[in-house]
């Protein structure tokens, strides 16, 4: 047997090993029901995979609300590209701006708990397959929202809505409820060697 043929068969019988773990992962996985994702850390891309979800659902024809907390730009590409299917997608944009250009803590309050109340009107929708809460972190991270109440209201949802939450620095009680957390870390990014946000790109 050459070293070569060696080589592969000893690739053959890993994989044979590791297809025998994997297929009987998926033979255990037979629950079906919504769930919740939370996209957290530092790092960007935590709404970009959000609305990344939102396209993949709309693939399968499923209805999509998005909430925008802390966000007030009606100018994004996702926005834009998603309005385009008004039948499928509620889309709001319910923030005054980033707190340290509201300079107003009531208003900021104000406008987290408006946003929520929309929010919560679908979390009740059993129409509704997928609801992004985008940027809903802050709101527990300056108090503007109650973390148990809205826990509560997201785990009384109907049974096969999922819901995503995104936002730096989630509350350990939001980890524990969710399903799913991916924490994006940072390693670089353009804006601190002084590149402005793109369109197309960052927005």
């Amino acid at each position: 047997m050459t070293e070569d043929t060696e080589k592969e068969a000893r690739h053959n019988v890993r994989m044979q090993r590791k297809k025998a773990v994997i297929d009987e992962k998926i033979a255990t996985a037979q629950h079906e029901r919504g769930i919740l994702l939370v996209n957290t850390g530092n790092g960007k891309g935590k709404s970009s995979a959000a609305f990344g979800v939102v396209a993949r659902a709309l693939g399968h024809g499923h209805r999509v609300a998005v909430v925008q907390f802390v966000k007030s730009r009606s100018d994004t590409g996702e926005e834009g590209f998603y309005r385009k299917f008004p039948e499928q997608v509620k889309w709001h944009v319910c923030g005054e701006g980033f707190t340290w250009e509201t300079q107003d803590s009531n208003r900021d309050t104000l406008a987290a708990q408006a946003a929520w109340q929309i929010g919560r009107s679908y979390l009740a929708d059993d129409s509704i397959d997928l609801v992004v809460f985008d940027e809903m972190t802050y709101a527990f991270k300056y108090g503007w929202l109650n973390l148990d109440e809205v826990l509560a209201a997201i785990a009384a949802r109907p049974r096969m809505q999922t819901v995503i939450v995104t936002g730096r620095a989630a509350p350990e009680a939001l980890v524990e409820a969710a399903d799913t957390v991916t924490e994006m870390g940072m390693v670089k990014h353009a804006f601190k060697a002084g590149i402005k946000a793109m369109p197309g790109v960052e927005f």
